[in-house]
């Protein structure tokens, strides 16, 4: 498989396939493609795997695109202005990212729940208790809101973030809440109560808009219901 990325601020990638290669995607996730590209829909690895999504607010169903008949070509659009983060995932390399970046898989990669491990870091850590977790092998393609920073984390060695800007992360990353110091800091800081604490070894990846606040900046401007 060989793609591009192209498009900004709403980017696509655009992904060129040798005969019986596979993409997967949620459903509703293909924006165009070659006409021989075939399509299965389907639960992306049996009922267990369907409960799992529809716990996670995901789509339950997962479509899958095959060339057919010589190479094929199938292309994967952005929902929001930012960026296609394309990560190679390998059995040496998972990773661990929020749960709404997934935006297409090769076949040989495998997509899963994560669960925080600490109850303080999924209620009050700004991805939510249930994450996903890429594993096994080939390129993943996920959605990154904003722009992108990046950063490797020696072991031990710490950051942190305010709610929301960790796109993604290695497995080997830990992540943990820490509470904002002081009580005018909390009520008038304007950054909540709790920061998201990651801890290295792994390389990590952040995004400087996250949909939480795309919408609080746009919302402003909407009209009132009912007008």
């Amino acid at each position: 498989m060989q793609y591009e990325i192209v498009g900004t601020p709403f980017p696509a990638v655009v992904c060129r396939l040798a005969q019986n290669e596979s993409m997967h995607c949620e459903s509703n996730g293909m924006a165009w493609m070659s006409p021989n590209m075939e399509m299965d829909t389907n639960t992306g690895g049996g009922i267990g795997k369907l409960f799992g999504r529809a716990f996670s607010g995901e789509s339950l169903f997962r479509c899958t695109y095959t060339a057919r008949q010589g190479e094929g070509m199938i292309s994967f659009a952005s929902s929001m202005p930012g960026r296609v983060l394309p990560i190679e995932i390998s059995p040496q390399r998972a990773i661990v990212a929020q749960k709404s970046a997934f935006l297409a898989t090769e076949a040989g990669v495998d997509m899963n729940i994560f669960f925080q491990k600490k109850l303080g870091s999924g209620f009050f850590g700004g991805e939510g208790f249930i994450m996903q977790r890429f594993s096994g092998s080939g390129m993943a393609f996920l959605e990154i809101s904003g722009s992108l920073v990046e950063y490797d984390l020696q072991a031990g060695q710490t950051i942190v973030v305010d709610t929301g800007y960790l796109a993604a992360m290695d497995e080997t990353c830990s992540i943990d809440v820490q509470m904002v110091k002081g009580v005018k800091n909390m009520l008038f800081g304007g950054e909540g109560l709790f920061n998201t604490r990651i801890t290295g070894p792994g390389h990590i990846w952040l995004q400087t808009m996250p949909a939480s606040t795309l919408a609080g900046a746009i919302l402003p401007f909407l009209p009132p219901s009912g007008n």
